[in-house]
């Protein structure tokens, strides 16, 4: 198979979906692996390791689209690349559907199979493909929250962690996923005092066994999220429905309830957001304000630290980049449940429930076309 690795164009987005390890391991499989020229090196990868790895450097982007049967990306492909994909073609990368019906139409019309990270599922419910970059989502969020509560960027001024005898900044964590609970350990390890909501009792009582005493637990009702989110310095949004538009728990109205100069960091974006103001930014515009209020909405987070995060996400998506090289994706999915749950598109047919559901599109059973 002939493997296409483009470099990324999203704004500021620096992570490659193949490092040249994964490009050596393809290589000696027999597969030829097309690296476009300088895909790798916003994470720290020059194109000679890929050579040396046993790619081919491509001397164009519509070269790397138009040779290669797999397209490995990190990001959904963005409105130039919707002409360079054709019809039988597999695109395997993070697609996030129902936050874009533009995208969700372009790709059902270009004929292509379209296997989305983001709902690769394991039957313990785990998303194998999300969970490394949700760490580093988390994460971020809490770093990010913190530069933005800082005077000189428009916030309150207030340190999270607090000092002796000042009180810690108040974190509150929408959605106790992977998502909120590294940012919940971040915040709480930085000082902060930290209240986590999520839907679900047994995860909250995992959550009580595994977090800090400076994180306290409560159960996610509207009430609950209205009398936080008035004490909160930070608010993280992490709230996550596999395949579907995230439900909007923060409204316009609520934000007058909540302090001048804080922050909200919405790392559901991606899938919609969990803040109804909340539109997508990016790391060289990442903020705007509304009713007093800082909204960060990148929708690549990870993006600005490419290096941990390229690393971290191809750790788990090259075994079934692998796969699928070697057997072609309808075996491929037939041989594993979980990857074929990350079928959304295949050749102009809607095999996703959540992107079905978001836009009413009709559904076909994707076990009829693999």
């Amino acid at each position: 198979m002939i493997v296409g690795v483009p470099k990324e164009i999203k704004t500021a987005e620096n992570r490659v979906a193949l490092v040249p390890a994964g490009a050596e391991s393809l290589a000696s499989d027999g597969h030829t692996v097309l690296v476009e020229q300088g895909a790798g090196l916003g994470s720290g990868f020059a194109d000679e390791a890929y050579r040396v790895a046993g790619a081919t450097i491509g001397g164009s982007v519509e070269e790397v689209w138009s040779k290669a049967e797999m397209i490995l990306n990190v990001k959904e492909p963005i409105e130039p690349e919707w002409p360079r994909i054709r019809k039988g073609q597999v695109v395997f990368t993070y697609f996030h559907f129902a936050a874009s019906e533009p995208l969700t139409k372009a790709i059902i019309a270009s004929g292509c199979v379209a296997i989305a990270y983001e709902t690769v599922q394991l039957s313990t419910g785990e998303l194998p493909l999300l969970t490394p970059m949700s760490e580093v989502a988390g994460r971020m969020a809490v770093q990010e929250g913190a530069k933005y509560l800082e005077k000189v960027f428009g916030g309150s001024g207030i340190l999270l962690g607090g000092v002796p005898g000042v009180l810690p900044a108040e974190v509150v964590v929408i959605g106790g996923g992977v998502v909120g609970t590294n940012a919940a350990k971040m915040a709480a390890g930085l000082g902060a005092h930290v209240t986590l909501l999520d839907v679900s009792l047994d995860r909250l009582r995992y959550l009580s066994d595994v977090l800090p005493p400076n994180v306290d637990l409560l159960y996610s009702n509207r009430h609950n999220i209205l009398e936080q989110i008035k004490r909160a310095d930070l608010v993280v949004g992490a709230v996550l429905l596999p395949g579907a538009k995230a439900p909007h728990l923060v409204k316009r109205p609520d934000l007058k309830l909540m302090k001048p100069g804080s922050v909200i960091v919405d790392v559901a974006v991606d899938q919609g957001g969990c803040i109804e103001m909340i539109k997508p930014t990016t790391h060289d515009n990442p903020t705007y304000v509304v009713d007093g209020i800082i909204h960060y909405a990148v929708a690549n987070m990870p993006g600005g630290v490419p290096r941990t995060s390229t690393l971290a996400l191809t750790n788990a998506t090259f075994p079934y980049a692998k796969r699928l090289a070697k057997r072609g994706w309808k075996q491929a999915c037939k041989d594993d449940q979980a990857l074929a749950l990350g079928l959304n598109v295949v050749e102009g047919k809607v095999v996703y429930p959540g992107v079905a559901e978001a836009f009413d599109l009709p559904l076909t059973d994707a076990a009829t076309l693999v």
